[in-house]
């Protein structure tokens, strides 16, 4: 989730019987709530290494006690040279602040969790990714709960109390719908692909896991051969509505998006045979030939398949034998079919293109409109 969601759920917190911990529950509750996002320095590096370390160790078991016992110094430090003339039987102990502020760690990489996003939370130990599709990465239902708890949350204990109570049970009705309806726009799938459906590649597969992971198996090994299958169905939630989702049908060779709106009174009938909603569905290939197994070794290749979910594959070559290779993460293009010239582009971070010369030698390799690595 977005930062400004993390703070105002500490700020709820801290509204909560956790601030019989003693002073200093707040402000330990809002910097460990923000904690893990400390990965932002990778930044320093450049893209590629914040794709590295973005939502890695900071967000795994080390990094929750790691933070957790950090935090609780530092606040327990600060009080300790703010507060000299103060009732020091108001002060909330370290012994107290620590765990406090683990609860404040692992309440933001839960937050993160159930976002099509998603998050490494078993990393250092394991770097798959983890996601439940449920949440958007800004919920404005969920700001708007928060932030209406906290300023109208009364001038009493017991009435803040009861307020933050309320919306935590708001919070979890936001939850409960969007799950709900995650997995009934994964139901739908085979009604809006229609034909375009094929069989699963592996039709032991398990179907309707509530955790997805990646980068998948079919990311590092050769893609299935013969015929077209269907590798998994993932929808993801969208920012306007918890009823508006994409749903992505990851196929051997390609993606098929389609977005949906579950209030559709079409999806309250059985389906017809005249049903024709495949028809706007978008096509988005991703073909995997030896160019493009070429550039998938190198450091950028490998960087940028572990992080993306939905790597789209596709080369080009030019007049002097130059292999162009480009992935784009189909979780953050739009659903509109890619222009004839174009291809399947987007500049930004969610895009890496590698070049490849005649020889089988890369050229260079950039992440969206950045600079060469090499």
């Amino acid at each position: 989730m977005d930062n400004v969601t993390h703070t105002l759920f500490a700020l709820t917190l801290a509204r909560t019987p956790l601030a019989r911990a003693g002073r200093g529950t707040t402000v330990a509750l809002v910097l460990a709530s923000n904690a893990p996002d400390v990965d932002i320095v990778a930044t320093i590096g450049g893209a590629p290494s914040y794709l590295t370390w973005h939502r890695g160790p900071t967000h795994g078991p080390l990094g929750i006690i790691g933070l957790g016992l950090v935090v609780a110094g530092l606040v327990w430090i600060a009080r300790r040279g703010l507060g000299r003339d103060r009732d020091e039987d108001l002060e909330a102990p370290f012994a107290m602040l620590v765990p406090i502020s683990i609860i404040g760690v692992v309440c933001h990489v839960l937050m993160d969790l159930p976002t099509s996003y998603g998050t490494r939370v078993l990393s250092p130990f394991d770097w798959h990714w983890f996601a439940v599709d449920w949440m958007p990465i800004v919920d404005f239902y969920l700001l708007f709960a928060l932030a209406a708890g906290l300023l109208f949350g009364g001038t009493s204990t017991m009435g803040r109390r009861r307020n933050a109570a309320i919306v935590l049970v708001l919070m979890a009705a936001n939850y409960g719908v969007r799950a709900a309806a995650h997995q009934q726009a994964v139901t739908l799938a085979p009604r809006l692909f229609g034909p375009l459906l094929p069989p699963r590649c592996d039709p032991a597969a398990e179907e309707g896991s509530v955790l997805d992971s990646w980068p998948l198996a079919v990311a590092t090994t050769p893609p299935h051969t013969g015929t077209r299958c269907l590798v998994e169905i993932v929808a993801m939630p969208t920012f306007l509505s918890p009823f508006r989702w994409r749903v992505v049908a990851h196929l051997s060779n390609a993606y098929e998006v389609h977005d949906v709106n579950l209030l559709d009174a079409r999806f309250r009938q059985p389906p017809t045979d005249a049903e024709v909603l495949w028809r706007t569905t978008s096509r988005f290939p991703n073909v995997w030939t030896p160019a493009v197994w070429t550039a998938a070794t190198t450091k950028l290749g490998r960087t940028f398949l572990g992080f993306s979910r939905l790597p789209a594959a596709r080369a080009i070559v030019d007049q002097t034998g130059t292999t162009t290779v480009r992935w784009t993460d189909v979780r953050f293009i739009n659903a509109a079919p890619p222009s004839p010239n174009r291809g399947l582009q987007r500049d930004d971070l969610f895009t890496t293109v590698v070049r490849i010369g005649p020889d089988g030698e890369v050229i260079d390799e950039r992440l969206g409109p950045g600079e060469s690595t090499k």
